[in-house]
């Protein structure tokens, strides 16, 4: 069984923020099988594409022989026990709409795999664009 390495970045503006990203890490740790190999500083940031409170973001990296898609259930899982309800919302010219979240898990990066479908892409198509991504991700890759 290959363990492939993949990152998933965290966040959240509700609530009790750090206990709400460390309950995540709890349940990917059990859904997934293993607990995280590495987990960057928890920075916080302002709200992206929408105004909001501040976030509290990090990224992880797991080894796991899982599927992509195993794992983005896993992810939209986790969400929902976590009090998650909104589904994606677009406005009239296709752009996403945001809205606060209790929490929100996205996979990055898996191993060095490409996957574009409907419900999944990796590379995540934004995480370039986003700061509260990248700098926890390179935080993560300068540890190796």
């Amino acid at each position: 069984m290959k363990l492939v390495p993949v990152y998933f970045s965290l966040g959240t503006n509700q609530g009790d923020r750090q206990a709400r990203i460390e309950e995540a890490l709890r349940r990917l740790d059990v859904a997934i099988g293993r607990p995280y190999e590495a987990l960057s500083s928890i920075i916080e940031t302002p709200s992206w594409g929408f105004d909001g409170p501040d976030f509290l973001n990090c990224v992880v990296r797991y080894r796991t022989a899982r599927l992509p898609h195993t794992l983005l259930r896993i992810c939209k899982r986790i969400e929902r026990a976590m009090g998650r309800r909104d589904a994606p919302e677009y406005d009239a010219d296709g752009r996403r709409i945001y809205h606060d979240r209790p929490i929100d898990i996205d996979i990055l990066l898996y191993g060095d795999e490409r996957i574009d479908t409907p419900e999944l892409q990796i590379p995540h198509p934004l995480m370039r664009q986003r700061d509260f991504v990248m700098r926890p991700l390179r935080e993560i890759f300068e540890q190796k």
